[in-house]
């Protein structure tokens, strides 16, 4: 089946050329899988009748540029390059040594390919650098950008939703024709191309990866954040299929209950992979689909609810809900405005209370340095922040109470923003990402409503405690391991 026009959004309509190749700029969903884009590109490799060049590079100059996300990323890319060889596509894997030296790496490659297809993506800095590709390549050739992030395409919504049951409700509506347009888990069975020979001269002014930086070695040569160290997990698409596998058969089961307590370890893990697109929606969804032996025919009724509408196990549509409509809820927010990541974005009911208690004395208040190394007075909050700097993660549930305890520590919903951002983005390996800005903003009111009573500080921003969250939540063993004592 072709890929779905829902999906392709052509950012230059210049012809089709005859070329060498068709090129694939690789910058969100990085797998040789379950993608749409993957497959767009093959179809356009099919109608010329070329080779499929893959260009998957790394910048070293973008903000937050660290060990950790570069270690991450090159796990992905040394996985790719073996994974693209096996099918005989050839993978150009680049990682800048300096800021600015892959400028026109790109177009150098543009001018013996036929068209571009690349990942469409609605976050950071990934929408300007495809503005600016485009601007660079003025109509030279064929330029599509592809939308594999989720099981609803992202521009099919034509709004905003700012709550989570209205877009529930929509999905409900409107989802299930194109659950029947996966991408592909397999594309390259009828793939029958040699590899491309990257001219001389692009390969020596932007020579590829070495094999062992792609394995880590050199990070250290690079100019980017040395303080924030690799994680002790691998990114790629191999681990991220393990860790799928793994939560599949020792977390799912109980997930419907447990994902809120971190002492019962039930949430899937799977969000650095899913940032990076060394998994994707589609692959997760499929695996659940198999698992519980569904098929479409099962939908019931939309009515709006969590549970029901799936008519998959508990544990499955309790995942689901997390997965699609919270998940893809970001995406849509990104896609349909320009302030995703501004406090501009919460709604005017909460820009509102919080501006009324905006002089309201604070209990205490912290440096960013303090809140950083985790030198709080609030003993669940500083082993949140452990975890963070850590592991790059947070709990899903104490991700939440680690937003509240900032906006109480700090001198406005201005500078709470700004200290989530910081935090998250700069020591999560699933930061800059549509669900992270979800997240810091529902803190301060986004995809929620007004809770009474009205609170100082909060006003009707829903309030959450330390004490409360230690009664509710089993955290003994969590706290054991990130209390820092």
């Amino acid at each position: 089946m072709p890929v779905p026009d829902s999906r392709i959004r052509v950012l230059d309509d210049g012809p089709i050329k005859e070329g060498a190749y068709v090129l694939y700029w690789m910058i969100a969903a990085r797998r040789p899988h379950h993608s749409h884009a993957l497959d767009r590109a093959l179809e356009l490799c099919r109608e010329t009748g070329t080779p499929l060049l893959v260009l998957e590079a790394l910048r070293v100059g973008y903000r937050w540029a660290s060990d950790r996300l570069h270690r991450f990323a090159l796990d992905g890319m040394a996985d790719n390059r073996a994974g693209f060889a096996e099918v005989g596509v050839t993978h150009y894997a680049y990682v800048e040594p300096k800021a600015g030296a892959g400028a026109g790496l790109l177009e150098a490659l543009a001018g013996h390919a036929c068209a571009i297809v690349t990942d469409d993506y609605p976050c950071f800095f990934l929408p300007r650098m495809i503005d600016a590709a485009v601007d660079r390549l003025d109509g030279a050739l064929h330029f599509e950008a592809v939308d594999g992030n989720g099981l609803f395409p992202m521009r099919a919504a034509e709004r905003t939703f700012t709550v989570a049951h209205s877009f529930r409700r929509h999905l409900q509506k409107t989802l299930a024709p194109h659950l029947e347009d996966p991408p592909l888990a397999e594309p390259f069975v009828d793939y029958d191309h040699d590899p491309v020979d990257v001219p001389k001269k692009i390969r020596a002014k932007w020579p590829p990866a070495e094999d062992a930086l792609l394995a880590g070695e050199g990070l250290d040569a690079l100019p980017i954040d040395h303080e924030v160290g690799p994680v002790s997990y691998r990114g790629g698409y191999a681990a991220g299929t393990e860790q799928l596998e793994d939560f599949f058969e020792a977390r799912l089961p109980k997930y419907h209950e447990g994902r809120n307590h971190p002492d019962d370890d039930a949430a899937s893990g799977l969000s650095p992979w899913l940032h990076w697109g060394h998994v994707g929606t589609w692959q997760i969804f499929e695996a659940l689909r198999e698992r519980d032996g569904w098929t479409p025919k099962k939908l019931a009724k939309p009515n709006g609810k969590r549970e029901g509408w799936w008519n998959m196990s508990p544990e499955a549509e309790a995942f689901l809900d997390e997965l699609v409509t919270w998940r893809e809820l970001g995406f849509n927010v990104c896609t349909t405005t320009d302030d995703y990541d501004q406090l501009s974005s919460i709604p005017e009911w909460a820009t509102e209370t919080l501006a009324e208690h905006a002089d309201d004395p604070r209990p205490e208040r912290y440096t960013l340095q303090e809140m950083e190394e985790a030198k709080t007075g609030d003993g669940i909050w500083n082993a949140a922040q452990r975890q963070l700097r850590e592991e790059g993660r947070i709990h899903n549930y104490l991700r939440m109470l680690w937003g509240k305890k900032i906006l109480e520590w700090t001198k406005s919903a201005e500078e709470a923003a700004e200290v989530m951002i910081r935090l998250n983005d700069r020591y999560a390996v699933d930061g800059r990402d549509p669900n992270s800005y979800s997240g810091i903003f529902w803190v301060l009111g986004r995809h929620d409503r007004a809770w009474g009573p009205e609170r100082p500080i909060y006003g009707k921003v829903r309030y959450m405690t330390s004490e409360s969250t230690r009664k509710k939540l089993h955290l003994k063993e969590y706290l054991a391991k990130w209390s820092g004592e």
